[in-house]
């Protein structure tokens, strides 16, 4: 068991709301948080059970009666139609309880393993209503240091990372990879060959990194560029990749334009790969992608609400790996690299010229933090998990 770093949000979510949705893909462990929420006396249905779905056959008889107690309800996307009663229920408990002092606040507790789906039927229908918090994978503040050199080999999905050796995790992220693509797919698209989708995201694992030509990678696959596109927003939407948007403004700068891609847990990056322990991983061409995305990932799960990420490329050379922009629109500019002995590029301070961020860190893969000039610090990665967490 270990102790998850969203739970404590979660709790300050249901204290402030009605309805919390979590997202995060199948398998990540959003059950089991939810389990840990709910004590001592929450509900859990599983809306995947016929048995479950037959108790909600009458939604709004059976959640009147327990609104003393948190209902969490596991894959919420398979019952889109819950979400009407859901709106007067809440507002029934808002008006009771403004009335007689009982709780309106911390009712729901939504699960949910797709985004965009799951976010239009409940933001239109509950809108003021509902908090969203998203789980990712298992990081490094979550588990011991003994298990961060596996937390990039295996991912962070938990049966993956505690997999009693490397074969047994291989052969779970085969498993999961084969079930998603033909049970999730088969939802949400249901006319997706899962066949052509995974090689289209095969395709995608060797771009790790890299600026996406949809066009060129859908004359690859034989695919026109429509169908790519929806492929991509389709595995995005199941959070298996990120499309990291290019930042822009109004400077003048000619700007890359297209979008960086990144299978999101570095595990499944490596299955798709035929990678399957650190040998292998530090000898393939793919590392320095891959622990970029793996740092980026690490980054994001820790970085506090409203904090939108990017990258900077001009066509002049300048390029920042992550640019953090805060709500208050301050930037921190993130440069990764996988040398013990990092420096930084010309490229990166042209960046900086241009955008000006009040932090300036380079991320690599040793122990201590120590400054490289007056105003750029280098760290190891838990140790700027553990800054950004805080926003100081």
């Amino acid at each position: 068991m270990f102790d998850r770093y969203k739970l404590p949000e979660i709790q300050r979510a249901l204290d402030r709301s009605p309805a919390v949705v979590l997202l995060g893909p199948r398998q990540v462990g959003k059950t089991t948080l939810a389990f840990q929420v709910a004590q001592p006396d929450g509900i859990y249905l599983d809306l995947e059970s016929p048995e479950d779905r037959n108790k909600l056959s009458n939604v709004e008889q059976y959640l009147r009666q327990r609104q003393d107690k948190l209902v969490v309800l596991d894959e919420v996307q398979r019952l889109p139609s819950l979400f009407e009663p859901l709106r007067g229920l809440i507002d029934q408990a808002r008006r009771t309880g403004s009335t007689h002092g009982t709780r309106s606040n911390g009712l729901y507790l939504l699960l949910g393993s797709a985004s965009l789906d799951l976010i239009q039927h409940s933001s239109e229908t509950l809108a003021g209503r509902i908090a969203f918090v998203e789980l990712s994978g298992l990081h490094r503040l979550e588990v011991p240091p003994s298990l961060w050199d596996s937390l990039w080999v295996r991912g962070g999905f938990p049966q993956s990372l505690t997999a009693q050796n490397e074969l047994a995790s291989v052969q779970w992220r085969r498993d999961f990879t084969r079930t998603y693509l033909e049970r999730d797919v088969a939802q949400f698209a249901p006319r997706t060959s899962s066949e052509l989708l995974r090689r289209f995201w095969t395709m995608l694992a060797h771009l790790q990194g890299s600026t996406l030509n949809i066009a060129q990678l859908a004359r690859n696959l034989g695919l026109d560029t429509r169908t790519a596109n929806g492929y991509l927003d389709l595995l995005t939407d199941l959070l298996l990749t990120r499309q990291l948007a290019p930042w822009h403004s109004n400077q003048g700068k000619r700007l890359v334009k297209s979008h960086k891609v990144y299978i999101r847990d570095s595990g499944l990056l490596h299955s798709l790969l035929g990678i399957s322990d650190m040998d292998a991983l530090l000898s393939h061409p793919i590392v320095g992608a891959s622990w970029e995305g793996h740092v980026i990932e690490s980054l994001l799960a820790v970085a506090p609400a409203g904090t939108t990420p990017s990258f900077y490329r001009s066509n002049a050379g300048a390029e920042i790996d992550l640019l953090l922009t805060w709500p208050n629109g301050e930037h921190w500019a993130i440069e990764i690299k996988r040398s013990t002995t990092p420096k930084m590029e010309r490229g990166f301070y042209s960046a900086c010229d241009d955008i000006q961020p009040r932090r300036k860190w380079l991320i690599y893969p040793g122990t201590e933090s120590y400054p490289l000039s007056d105003d750029i610090q280098v760290m190891p990665l838990h140790v700027a998990m553990q800054t950004l967490a805080t926003g100081i």
